[in-house]
């Protein structure tokens, strides 16, 4: 079988790993990174010669562009183009995830963040909130604004950046992260991006530890958004889980299991449907 992973970074972890499983099974393994040379990402492949299946890791424009050709002439893409697409868009997730009844936090969209400084856009009271870039890729604005100099800070830096506004969510500093391969669950726990996450490191927890309702959550959010591999970040309000993002095709680091999960993703048709989640 053909196996061609659409990345600019082919020695990921995870990518390595899996590649290393799928060549040792004899099976071929190729790398491709859709952002090489300047013309139509299509001239990077010749569709009568098309890979069996692709695993999109890359989340670029150009990389979003080649999944659709490939798509378009018949080729197997994982996660699909139409899904990751999704993704990178946080003010679509949250319309989303509204419409689907998942738990996550109010969400505001501006065109720009320099739109919260004044006018109907101010967010007055709704004090500490999260600002974060509207369209989700590397280095991009996740911040907590306590008030209004942080956020006149902020909108100085990035004034023109496209942003969602979001109901902060008290939490104990650490990122509860739930990674789903084809309906296999991984759970790993990282610092959160703002806060001070407790003195020490915490172990990862084991997906048997985690509350059924917390892996159900996870396994239905993939179905929503139709995606095969993905990560769901949670946080713990009062014992419930909340999304806080999504993201279609991570980089998973650390569970054991999660480089075969995957090369048997690839090898395999497609995703099993999801469970119905119960609060």
């Amino acid at each position: 079988m053909r196996v061609c992973l659409l990345t600019d970074k082919p020695d990921h972890p995870l990518l390595a790993a899996t590649s290393s499983a799928l060549i040792q099974a004899e099976h071929r393994v190729t790398f491709l990174n859709p952002d090489t040379g300047t013309g139509s990402p299509s001239e990077l492949v010749i569709p009568d010669h098309l890979a069996d299946v692709y695993l999109l890791k890359a989340h670029t424009p150009r990389s979003l562009e080649l999944a659709r050709f490939l798509e378009a002439h018949g080729a197997r893409v994982v996660n699909s183009a139409a899904a990751t697409e999704l993704c990178q868009d946080r003010s679509r997730i949250a319309s989303v995830a509204d419409g689907a009844g998942l738990p996550m936090p109010r969400t505001r969209t501006l065109d720009t963040l320099s739109e919260a400084l004044h006018g109907a856009e101010r967010p007055e009271s709704r004090y500490p909130l999260m600002v974060k870039s509207r369209h989700s890729r590397r280095a991009d604005l996740v911040a907590r604004v306590d008030g209004p100099a942080e956020l006149r800070d902020l909108a100085a830096k990035w004034p023109d950046e496209p942003v969602v506004l979001q109901e902060f969510v008290a939490n104990s500093g650490w990122d509860h992260k739930v990674w789903v391969i084809a309906g296999e669950v991984f759970a790993g726990v990282r610092p959160a991006p703002v806060g001070a996450p407790p003195d020490g490191g915490q172990p990862a927890p084991l997906v048997r530890d985690l509350p059924q309702t917390w892996t159900r959550l996870a396994l239905h959010t993939g179905g929503v958004f139709g995606l095969d591999v993905y990560g769901v970040d949670l946080l713990d309000r009062e014992g419930a889980p909340v999304v806080v993002d999504i993201n279609a095709f991570p980089g998973i680091r650390g569970p054991k299991g999660a480089p075969a999960a995957l090369a048997a993703l690839a090898l395999r048709g497609t995703r099993p449907g999801p469970p119905a989640y119960e609060a």
